[in-house]
């Protein structure tokens, strides 16, 4: 798997800003051409300049996996119509107090994980919209805002350094992928503020070391 590192406008935190499943990539309007060049070849999904909610902090704004996408409840009626003309899978507009929705839901294709405030909010629109075998509810490393602390796919699934072999093991299990510890952005264990990807590839945060890489690519094969 392919493994880059990037920057949005010299910021290494580019899970704040992005999202990435196999069809579409959602960036934020003035991502420039360098680094949308970059995101088109590693992820190879369609790539979409958009704002969600009228800003650029489109990663923390939308949780999905290839069947579908959850906005927050931030997000204009626009954006919403932009994002259901440009890709092919469900789409909503979720009815939460929760709305940095990313950070709150960790999903790949088979399960997702919620936190554990928001699964009443949640749990209908993720089995309706993401279509997901599985939805269960939790925190890893007492953090419960799982959507920031782990990123997972279909291939592997990469977690905070401070989570237990148990967690890992429980994860593992539920997502039906390997999962292990790690961190990004030199030293981050929030891994989905360096980190954004899809089946295909995956982009880190520039401040990302050449160890940090490696345990990434070993994960994900």
């Amino acid at each position: 798997m392919n493994i880059e590192k990037i920057n949005y406008k010299g910021n290494p935190n580019i899970g704040v800003f992005m999202f990435s499943n196999d069809k579409i990539t959602l960036v934020p309007k003035d991502t420039d051409d360098k680094i949308l060049n970059i995101v088109a070849k590693v992820l190879g999904s369609r790539v979409l300049r958009i704002t969600l909610g009228g800003m650029n902090i489109v990663g923390i704004f939308v949780a999905g996996n290839n069947k579908g996408l959850l906005l927050s409840p931030l997000v204009r009626e626009d954006e919403y119509r932009l994002i259901k003309s440009s890709f092919d899978g469900n789409v909503a507009i979720v009815k939460t107090r929760f709305t940095a929705v990313g950070n709150v839901i960790l999903v790949n294709d088979r399960a997702a994980y919620v936190h554990p405030d928001a699964f009443d909010e949640l749990k209908n629109y993720v089995k309706e919209y993401l279509e997901v075998e599985i939805v269960e509810k939790g925190t890893i490393a007492e953090i419960p805002t799982v959507g920031s602390a782990a990123y997972v796919n279909n291939i592997g699934g990469i977690v905070h350094p401070e989570a237990s072999d148990r967690e890992i093991e429980y994860l593992s299990n539920l997502f039906g992928v390997k999962m292990d510890v790690g961190t990004v952005n030199f030293g981050i264990g929030f891994i989905r503020s360096g980190l954004v990807g899809n089946n295909r590839g995956l982009l880190v945060g520039d401040r990302t070391t050449g160890p940090e890489i490696m345990r990434i690519s070993k994960i994900f094969g």
